[in-house]
């Protein structure tokens, strides 16, 4: 399941709230990159954010948050690797 480059600025976009805050927003200036711009306008337009230029996360986007966070957690911890399946035995 590859990301598009859209999906993969949106989900940088989303990683700048807090997850532990509702009350925490982002505003992103008119002097960001383009991409970032486009990446919460579109996040705006999906009912994730309260503004086209950032604001506050809403209760969908609080929920994709939370999930965001916890699948970066998963990719970021160091778990021993494994060499295949666990074998069974009886």
């Amino acid at each position: 399941m590859p990301f598009s480059l859209d999906i993969q600025q949106e989900l940088r976009v989303l990683a700048l709230f807090n997850p532990a805050s509702t009350l925490e927003g982002i505003k992103v200036h008119h002097s960001a990159n383009q991409e970032s711009i486009a990446a919460t306008r579109r996040l705006y337009d999906k009912s994730l954010i309260t503004q086209p230029d950032g604001g506050y996360l809403t209760s969908l986007g609080q929920e994709a948050v939370r999930h965001l966070d916890g699948f970066l957690t998963i990719l970021s911890s160091t778990l021993e690797p494994t060499t295949g399946p666990p074998s069974a035995t009886l």
